[in-house]
């Protein structure tokens, strides 16, 4: 298995420095990963660097708390692919799931789907920390529904991250033709493979060069 193909090389802190982003660039270059995800403000700095790689740019949108409204989530979707993301991680609007607001969950979904404008695949991120069983089926349901390419468990910066139980849930609910991102707290090769077991197709994670190599790590996603 070519696991380093599976994984969104992440550095989302806040405190991350232009030469720490590099870093990560460089490692996602030489290990082959699918994608380095970073915050919105690095995505020219990323793009520049994996110029001429075939290592993907990837971005985060109304993170971390998916509280921001439709029309800003929309403008920082376009700026980001202006910048040159090729993927987009927006974290759902967990505020209006919870109040069963499900059509201001979907249609904010919707208008990140027209802001990409075909140029970009787009990710949501329910954070199922925070939700019921019940609230986790409908933020699948929706964005299968508004015509997002995944649904992903986490952000990372919450309560907790991915479990093989909750993957096989969104599995269970979005099928075959959606995709299945596990993030949050994936520290080692045998908890990637574990989530790929369960039905991810993507691994979101900081510590991917320990993933990859079977090594220990204490890093935090």
């Amino acid at each position: 298995m070519n696991l380093a193909g599976y994984i969104d090389h992440t550095i989302l802190k806040p405190d991350a420095t232009r030469e720490q982003v590099l870093q990560v660039c460089e490692e996602a270059k030489i290990h082959g990963f699918w994608s380095v995800c970073v915050n919105p403000y690095y995505v020219s700095v990323v793009a520049e660097a994996l110029k001429g790689s075939t290592v993907k740019v990837c971005s985060v949108i109304g993170f971390p708390l998916g509280a921001s409204v439709t029309a800003v989530k929309a403008a920082e979707t376009r700026q980001a692919i202006a910048d040159g993301a090729g993927e987009i991680d927006m974290v759902i609007n967990i505020a209006a799931l919870k109040n069963g607001d499900d059509s201001y969950v979907r249609q904010d979904i919707e208008g990140v789907v027209a802001a990409l404008e075909g140029k970009a695949i787009l990710k949501v991120i329910l954070e199922t920390c925070l939700l019921t069983k019940e609230e986790k089926i409908r933020a699948c349901e929706l964005s299968k529904a508004a015509g997002a390419h995944f649904v992903k468990t986490s952000t990372g910066f919450s309560s907790g991250g991915a479990t093989a139980e909750d993957i096989l849930l969104m599995r269970s609910v979005v099928g075959p033709q959606m995709g299945v991102k596990a993030s949050g707290g994936i520290r080692s090769r045998e908890i990637a493979l574990e989530m790929i077991g369960a039905g991810a197709d993507r691994i979101g994670a900081s510590a991917s060069v320990a993933i990859v190599l079977n090594e220990d790590s204490n890093s935090i996603y």
